[in-house]
């Protein structure tokens, strides 16, 4: 009974990182009808992005341990900065009824990353010092511990999504990213600049992501191939929870997680694989997902 809970456990913890993956996708969809296939290299450009500005800080602070981490969260005001000139600059432009431009774009900015990473950080994998926390642990009833990091990404994910939920349909701007989803052509006719809202989404989704891209490179080691695996990972949470829904998302993310912790007990590599076809499952009997939602 106790290895049944710690596998469940360990399956929700994963599916915490998963769900941070998932919801800048999520966000994105929900607001512009925007499928991001960069989502996964965009993670492992805030990776790579705060193991810079770490090793950076780090050469300007040489008897500083723990400043240079604790200064990381600086980093999420550019990352919005960026993802709303990106999509207010180049995204809004290939926006329209047709989703196939917006796959291009995309599709391209991953190339793009990709390659960059590789020519400025090589193929050798990389990490974030997270000082121990790590491998820290909480030791529970009945002899089970858990790891104070994946802890630390549940609670950080389940707080994310509150947030989301809580900006979309109890704040101003909440309502605006619901308008512009629901009837853009009402919108704009009632006075609503859509370009903008949409910049503003991304650049929410941009921070997301780069906290996403931070907890991965604390948690294991990050290589700019990964991007891929982790667009995986964060579209197969979107789809199992429904495109669009905060809460959905979350969910398909801890199945996902659960269910790949269970093909890990099997074997170890039988976990994504487990995964994948869980997700193939869900998406024969119910391919509208979940808990599927027009925006949250």
């Amino acid at each position: 009974m106790d290895q049944l809970l710690l596998l469940l456990l360990q399956g929700v913890l994963l599916g915490g990182l998963y769900a941070l993956f998932a919801l800048g996708l999520s966000l994105m969809y929900g607001v512009m009808r925007l499928t991001n296939t960069a989502q996964g290299d965009f993670i492992l450009l805030g990776s790579f992005t705060a193991i810079a500005f770490i090793a950076g800080l780090k050469l300007l602070l040489p008897g500083s341990v723990y400043l240079p981490l604790l200064l990381s969260p600086l980093l999420l005001l550019p990352a919005f900065g960026a993802g709303f000139v990106l999509q207010h600059q180049v995204l809004n432009r290939v926006l329209g009824k047709d989703p196939l431009p917006s796959l291009v774009v995309t599709f391209g900015l991953s190339i793009v990353i990709q390659n960059l990473l590789l020519e400025i950080f090589s193929a050798d994998p990389r990490s974030i010092d997270s000082l121990g926390l790590n491998t820290a642990s909480l030791a529970l009833p009945g002899g089970i511990a858990v790891g104070v990091l994946p802890l630390f990404i549940f609670l950080l994910a389940l707080t994310a999504t509150c947030a989301l939920q809580w900006v979309f349909h109890h704040t101003t701007l909440g309502r605006s990213f619901r308008a512009v989803s629901d009837d853009l052509e009402i919108a704009q006719l009632m006075g609503l600049n859509a370009k903008r809202i949409y910049a503003i989404a991304t650049g929410i989704a941009f921070m997301l992501i780069t906290v996403a891209g931070v907890l991965q490179a604390m948690r294991t080691t990050v290589s700019p191939s990964d991007g891929p695996m982790l667009l995986l990972f964060a579209f197969e949470s979107v789809i199992i929870g429904g495109m669009g829904s905060f809460w959905g998302t979350l969910v398909g993310a801890l199945l996902l997680g659960i269910t790949q912790q269970i093909g890990f007990s099997f074997d170890p590599g039988w976990g994504i694989w487990f995964g994948h076809i869980v997700f193939l499952l869900l998406l024969l009997v119910r391919p509208q997902g979940l808990f599927p939602k027009t925006a949250g």
